[in-house]
């Protein structure tokens, strides 16, 4: 086939700042209220990133759920026995469950937020307004 290939245009109607929806948690909503007009300032989300913000702020609010839950009850769980008199015995320690959920929400809420370009890495990438020197987005500071 011979020819010119079509000019492909990709629209990218940036998002304004839009409010969380109900279903997310109340972590997950304090994360939503703080990145989302950050993102909308950048003039980075669109309709398409939705998702992925949602799944970040999943993400965030359960680490912070499980990071409370670890706080509570420690990162490891005894595990008792009463023996014949009547006396409770350790039997072992297990590490709370609490441990692997919030590192591999951490684990996600990583790999979101580089999706986003809410990274350092990935901010250093070019972006639709990159005259914007929001480098804490997410609290660090760029060097």
């Amino acid at each position: 086939m011979r020819g010119v290939k079509p000019h492909i245009r990709v629209e990218r109607e940036p998002l304004a700042d839009r409010p969380a929806p109900d279903y997310l948690s109340a972590d997950a909503r304090a994360e939503w209220n703080r990145i989302v007009p950050i993102l909308a300032k950048r003039k980075i989300l669109t309709e398409a990133d939705v998702g992925c913000i949602e799944n970040y702020c999943m993400a965030i609010g359960t680490v912070r759920e499980m990071d409370r839950e670890i706080q509570r009850v420690g990162a490891v769980q005894k595990v008792f026995k009463i023996d014949k008199e009547g006396v409770s015995v350790l039997t072992s320690i297990r590490k709370n469950p609490a441990v692997s959920i919030r590192a591999e929400a951490m684990t996600q809420s990583r790999l979101y937020a580089a999706e986003l370009g809410a990274t350092p890495v990935s901010r250093s990438r070019p972006t639709v307004d990159d005259d914007d020197d929001d480098d804490d987005l997410f609290g660090w500071t760029g060097g």
